[in-house]
């Protein structure tokens, strides 16, 4: 008796759908990344490997990297610590855990483009928010130290804390040494709500028994049952956390496009944004296309570790 062969007319819509959505574009972004090929041009040239060897050897784009690079060893640790933070302190909480969730979560739930403009509002440099909350401090310690012949042991002019009494407040997004730490506290801010309904649904699958059997064995501090307990039994949690964390912070564009455009020197210019930047606005499809080929080896390589992982290390 034959095997019925019917079954692949069911998978064969799924299949088709997936290979034209999903792998013929990155086939589509391989090839022109071979290639110098613009839009409206009606040929290009073959230039094989030219446009990976300028990614890796031009310094404009060693800035990509080191930008893409530093937000994202900046962003996951921080958002991932206090994704987890929070969800012990509102899962020990009796009374208003509701609330805290929703407070925390909404900036996950915003739109991203909109909070980076008013994020942009309350960075500005003089009609800001955070500098004339810096500027309120500074007026009190200058009030201080004028009434009591003080200042804390130091020149005022010499310090940070002076140079912004001097009018010198930071230049938020428009001084290249806080341009990408800006971004990358609103990345955090945007992000740590979404890690810490994630390990919320981790906390609710510890078993309790768990807790009940590490007290009977000593373990009577908080402490004691987080390092035993919980901590061991979110370790599928803490991959996934890590995983999608980087991905997520490896694919920052809204911000940077709404709030630097890249620079200022090319301090912010990551990865997204660069093929943004050489594909659409530039319109040089084969280094765009070689800088998404990049990336999608990146999100690859995050992914292959995170199934590594999870399958063979963090199961219980």
């Amino acid at each position: 008796m034959q095997n019925s062969k019917v079954h692949y007319w069911f998978i064969a819509p799924a299949l088709l759908l997936m290979f034209i959505l999903l792998i013929l574009p990155v086939i589509v972004a391989a090839t022109l990344s071979m290639t110098d090929y613009s839009l409206g041009n009606s040929s290009f040239n073959w230039v094989g490997t030219d446009n990976y060897e300028k990614l890796f050897s031009r310094r404009s784009y060693a800035k990509m990297f080191s930008a893409s690079l530093t937000y994202v060893l900046i962003v996951v640790p921080i958002s991932v610590a206090l994704g987890l933070g929070s969800a012990l302190l509102i899962s020990s909480l009796r009374i208003g855990n509701e609330l805290y969730k929703a407070i925390f979560f909404l900036p996950v739930m915003a739109t991203l483009l909109a909070m980076a403009i008013v994020w942009e509002f309350a960075l500005n440099p003089i009609m800001g928010v955070v500098n004339d909350i810096l500027r309120s401090g500074c007026d009190k310690r200058l009030i201080y130290g004028f009434f009591t012949g003080s200042w804390y042991g130091a020149d005022p002019l010499q310090s940070w804390y002076g140079a912004a009494c001097a009018d010198r407040f930071p230049i938020w997004l428009g001084d290249k040494r806080y341009a990408l730490g800006t971004i990358a506290f609103i990345g955090i801010w945007q992000g740590f709500g979404f890690n810490m309904v994630l390990y919320l649904a981790g906390l609710t699958s510890v078993p309790r028994e768990l807790y009940q059997a590490a007290h009977m064995d000593g373990a009577d501090s908080a402490w004691e049952r987080f390092k035993l307990v919980t901590w061991p039994m979110l370790g599928p949690t803490h991959v996934f956390v890590i995983t999608i964390s980087s991905i997520r912070s490896f694919q920052v564009f809204d911000t940077v496009e709404a709030l630097t455009e890249g620079g200022p020197s090319k301090s912010t210019y990551v990865m997204v944004y660069a093929m943004f930047e050489k594909g659409v606005r530039q319109n040089l499809l084969g280094i765009g296309s070689a800088i998404t080929i990049v990336f999608l080896a990146f999100v690859l390589i995050l992914t292959l570790i995170q199934v590594y992982f999870v399958n063979r290390r963090v199961h219980y």
